[in-house]
């Protein structure tokens, strides 16, 4: 190889981290603020946007108790009055604002999650984020009054991923043993919640269980307002760390050779999934899979080797505000969580991504 065609590793790295596939642009804000955005992620972005906003639309209108057009196109002029302001303001707006919330957060989290293990099947579920999140959250029926759910998912999760941390042996620099860690602490914390279960009164435990499956019913702005901050304050923090993890997923070696401190940002990727993966699970319960499938719909969409930040939010916000959807127009006697659809339609996805890495001999 001649010197002229000769690139070194680290250089290399830089280069393919750098520029990706399709090239970039710059939008520049003044003299000293710049944003590089490739064109096919921004049409994809827009394309998503537009897509949740859709099913926002047939979620208001949808039924005997929906909005008319007519109704829903005054909106940008006044709100609606009577039943229309019931569906608006206490019926469906709600829980399709928290349904775009927890969607977000649990696409993201799972990005970083996947991205941290370079594993497609890592997620807050394997690694028993969720599930200790559901225990905290749990917990505060036997002790009402004294943590906030969504603080008491928090502290559930953290806890949950701290014992991970402490029992791979070397924190999160072992992504293997991390899952199977994860696997044995999410055991763990199920028998916790069935515990809880069992000593709570008939009504409590089975309000308990619907929240366990993952529902989205009678939410109110209280949970909005939870699921917002926790996106608006977490999400730029995941996209100011978006560079230094594509440069981790490449290698831990060639990561700290280019001047990336690997085991603190992979400990800062995870702060930021228990806090959306948690906060998620505070507003809506534990719903399977979105945070395992977001991330892999938004890098087969976006042809790249990371998902970034916004694809994975948007494609978690669209699959779940969409199944919530669904779940809505199903007539199955008692209202359907939507935990159990996501579940469903998981296991399936699930079961064609261990196909397709056992062919590739991953597995």
């Amino acid at each position: 190889m001649s010197a002229r065609t000769r690139v070194s590793a680290p250089a290399a790295a830089r280069r393919s981290s750098a520029v990706p596939p399709g090239g970039t642009r710059t939008l520049r804000l003044g003299s000293k603020l710049s944003i590089r955005y490739r064109r096919r992620s921004l049409f994809l972005s827009v394309l998503l946007a537009v897509a949740v906003l859709l099913v926002g639309a047939f979620t208001l209108t949808a039924g005997k108790l929906g909005l008319s057009w007519t109704e829903l196109l005054a909106l940008a002029v006044s709100p609606p009055e009577g039943s229309g302001a019931f569906v608006l303001e206490r019926l469906r707006g709600p829980r399709f604002l928290t349904a775009v919330g927890a969607g977000m957060a649990l696409g993201v989290a799972g990005s970083l999650f996947q991205t941290v293990t370079r594993n497609p099947l890592g997620s807050p579920e394997v690694v028993g984020l969720t599930s200790g999140a559901a225990a905290g959250a749990a917990a505060t029926a036997l002790w009402p009054g004294y943590v906030p759910v969504p603080v008491a998912a928090i502290l559930g999760g953290g806890l949950a991923v701290a014992l991970v941390w402490l029992g791979t042996g070397r924190g999160f620099a072992r992504p293997g043993k991390m899952i199977v860690a994860g696997i044995g602490i999410s055991a763990v914390a199920s028998a916790l919640t069935s515990l809880a279960m069992t000593t709570l009164g008939e009504q409590q435990a089975q309000t308990l269980a619907f929240y366990l499956n993952g529902s989205l019913a009678s939410r109110s702005w209280s949970h909005v307002a939870t699921i917002g901050i926790a996106v608006a304050v977490v999400l730029p923090a995941a996209a100011a760390l978006q560079r230094r993890l594509d440069l981790v997923a490449l290698g831990d070696e060639l990561a700290e050779s280019l001047g990336v401190r690997v085991d603190r940002t992979r400990t800062v990727a995870v702060l930021l999934a228990v806090v959306l993966a948690a906060t998620a699970v505070s507003v809506c319960g534990p719903v399977a899979f979105v945070a395992l499938v977001a991330p892999q719909i938004a890098l087969r969409l976006l042809g790249t080797s990371s998902p970034g930040v916004v694809a994975p939010a948007l494609v978690g916000a669209l699959v779940l505000t969409l199944s919530d959807f669904t779940v809505q127009q199903i007539d199955v006697g008692p209202a359907l969580p939507v935990g159990i659809f996501t579940a469903g339609l998981g296991s399936l996805y699930l079961g064609w991504l261990l196909w397709t890495e056992a062919r590739k001999g991953l597995f």
